[in-house]
């Protein structure tokens, strides 16, 4: 990115990214890096996550991850009273400043891991965020691997998994395929990133995308 453009970037309202992905494809990981390269060049920038994203989300967080047994659109309502209160508190108020969103999940997530995961459909997720949110990000990154591959990194990275990482295979191959139909049909927000390459790879397809996407607005 040029210092010449920070100060157009600076004038801009938002833009909103959202990352996604299976467990393990190391999104968040690559949201950092981003984050921390925005950083040096001092633009201004909110790096946030769903669910947790506030201090109400947190808790929802917690309960979500580590409840014993949620009925699956129990679990769905609660992620978007997690979405809801987050877009209000902290997303809308820093995209109306001017400020970057780096957000890590948002309602794609709901769409794969609740709509196609948990069989309740993406109509009932899509309606659900017409009616509550709304807001639509402007560019979302999908770093996509085998199931396979991004539950073996999670067991590997630490002791325990939580109550979505202890699902069954066929459970999280139901979320890579909803996560790759979405990203077919909205081919102008998604950019698919191959998450089984290197993290410095990655984030050089990921720097490079992000600089023209900025550009372009």
């Amino acid at each position: 990115m040029r210092e010449s453009r920070l100060v157009r970037i600076r004038r801009l309202k938002g833009p909103f990214v959202t990352f996604e992905g299976i467990e393990g494809s190391g999104k968040t990981t690559q949201l950092r890096l981003l984050a921390r390269r925005l950083r040096r060049l001092g633009v201004p920038l909110l790096v946030t996550r769903q669910p947790g994203g506030t201090p109400t989300g947190r808790r929802l967080r917690r309960l979500l991850l580590h409840a014993g047994v949620l009925d699956p659109r129990a679990e769905l309502l609660l992620m978007f009273a997690d979405r809801r209160q987050h877009l209000t508190e902290s997303i809308e108020p820093a995209l109306a400043a001017g400020t970057i969103v780096l957000c890590d999940r948002y309602t794609d997530a709901s769409r794969a891991y609740q709509g196609a995961g948990r069989r309740i459909g993406e109509e009932l997720v899509d309606l659900l965020h017409e009616r509550f949110c709304g807001r639509e990000p402007d560019r979302t990154y999908l770093f996509d691997c085998p199931p396979e591959t991004g539950l073996a990194r999670v067991t590997a990275s630490r002791s325990g998994m939580d109550r979505i990482e202890r699902e069954e295979l066929a459970f999280h191959r139901r979320v890579r395929a909803a996560y790759l139909a979405r990203a077919a049909r909205e081919p102008e927000r998604f950019c698919v990133l191959d998450a089984r390459k290197r993290p410095d790879e990655l984030a050089a397809l990921l720097y490079a995308d992000f600089d023209a996407f900025l550009k372009a607005r």
